[in-house]
């Protein structure tokens, strides 16, 4: 983030800033595939959005770990929302 923030002549990001970023409340979904299930849940309970669109950031990071995280999503992450929004029977 501080080398795109410094091409565009934008201050360099503190940890703080960049922790809270990907926090509950922040933008960027960062950590296990649970954290980032638990997130979209919650930013559903937020807006009741019906989608999400995400982008991967692939600068710096090996192929096999972009292919590796784009697994994890669909195999994981997408699972256990779906699993966590399902309607409720009794």
């Amino acid at each position: 983030m501080n080398r795109i923030g410094r091409e565009r002549g934008w201050r360099p990001m503190s940890r703080q800033q960049f922790d809270y970023l990907c926090g509950p409340e922040g933008p960027l979904f960062v950590g296990t595939p649970q954290e980032v299930a638990d997130k979209l849940v919650h930013l559903h309970g937020l807006f009741q959005n019906t989608r999400f669109i995400g982008q991967l950031m692939l600068e710096g990071m090996p192929h096999e770990a972009v292919l590796r995280s784009t697994e994890l999503f669909g195999q994981v992450v997408s699972p256990a929302v779906q699993r966590a929004l399902a309607p409720q029977t009794a």
